[in-house]
Order: structure tokens, then C-alpha cells, then sequence
């Protein structure tokens, strides 16, 4: 089983891109499972969102404390919460950062990626400059990273799933999915929040 925890601040779409990869890994053929993490939540608070992928029927209903992989949406919740809790070692961490992943160093022992999502969203009008709306363009750069579902089957799922501009969803979860290549790290970068 692949564990996977989704960061973000309300309003970023945490929810929607665990469902959007779920739909997309679902659509080649693997059981899938996927759920948020609420609280009182308000815009801007940090939330999660979980997602489970196997070959087989998923009978875990826990929340996800030793994830495989971490998918940031916002970068600032580096040292604000404590995203990489529980993270396997050498597992993915993939972060919403115009940085390069060498700039993380605080993660010893992952394998960082960087994708400027938020330069992506509002260069294809999702959300607005002040906030934009990057779960898409996380979920073009996470299929990308983890080699877990072809991107065809993202665009499907953004079709099917998102109601407003499904069609610069899908272009700007492509660009995401060229774009992070250029983020891989020369060498494993990778830890602890601090």
C-alpha cells in the first residue's frame, strides 16, 4: 500500500487533489481511498487531506501518520506544522516553491521536488494573484514525481471533476507535469521540520 498526505491551507484545494489523484489512479485500475482531515478549519489554516493506493481492497480506515509521500501546497508550513511527521525515509516530498529543492535543506534524508504551482495557477487564471489555487497543478507535478497514474488519466479526472475552467485545469496540471523535470534534485535532498 502507498500512504500519501496532502498540505495546504484551506481554500487551496488539499481536498480536491486527493480526489483528483484518486480518480486518476483509480481510472488504471488500482483501488484507491481518499479523505480529508477536519477540524474547525477556516481559509488559510492548515488542513490535510489522505490518500491510499493498492492493488487491492482497502480495509484501513485511519488517518495517515506514516506516510510514503507529502505533497505541499503552501511552503510556509514548513516549521509551522508538522507536515514531514512519520514521513518513510526516502520518501517524496514534493513542495509548492519557486526554490530549488537544494534550498530545503531542513530535509535531509527525502527526495525533494519543487514546482513553482503558484506561478503556474495564476499564469492559467485559477484563483487570483493573492490566492491561487494549485491543487491541480500539484496533482500534474505529483503524477510526474511518483509515476503513479499517467497524466491522460488526470485530465479525465479534472474533466469529470472540476466544474469551473476544467480545460486550464488540465493545461496547467500539464505544464506542472513538464515543469517539475526541471526540479529534480542533482541528489536526494531531504528530514526534519524545523
Amino acid at each position: 500500500m502507498i500512504e500519501v498526505r496532502i498540505h495546504g491551507r484551506g481554500g487551496q484545494g488539499a481536498v480536491i487533489a486527493s480526489k483528483l489523484l484518486a480518480a486518476a489512479i483509480f481510472e488504471e485500475g488500482r483501488f484507491v481511498q481518499c479523505f480529508p482531515a477536519f477540524g474547525v478549519e477556516r481559509r488559510g489554516a492548515p488542513v490535510a487531506a489522505y490518500l491510499r493506493i493498492d492493488d487491492r481492497f482497502i480495509h484501513l480506515r485511519t488517518g495517515i501518520t506514516d506516510p510514503d509521500h507529502i505533497v505541499l501546497l503552501d511552503a510556509r508550513l514548513l516549521g509551522v506544522a508538522p507536515v514531514t511527521d512519520g514521513l518513510k525515509p526516502g520518501g517524496i516530498v514534493l513542495i509548492n516553491s519557486p526554490e530549488s529543492p537544494g534550498g530545503f535543506t531542513r530535509l535531509d534524508g527525502y527526495t525533494v521536488y519543487t514546482v513553482d504551482a503558484n506561478r503556474i495557477a495564476i499564469a492559467h487564471g485559477l484563483g487570483s494573484r493573492t490566492a491561487p489555487i494549485v491543487n491541480t497543478v500539484m496533482s500534474g507535478a505529483f503524477l510526474k514525481v511518483s509515476g503513479l497514474a499517467r497524466f491522460e488519466s488526470l485530465a479525465v479526472a479534472i474533466r469529470a471533476e472540476v466544474p469551473s475552467a476544467p480545460e486550464a485545469n488540465v493545461e496547467a496540471s500539464q505544464a506542472a507535469f513538464r515543469e517539475v523535470d526541471a526540479s529534480i534534485p542533482e541528489a536526494a535532498a531531504g528530514g526534519v521540520d524545523g
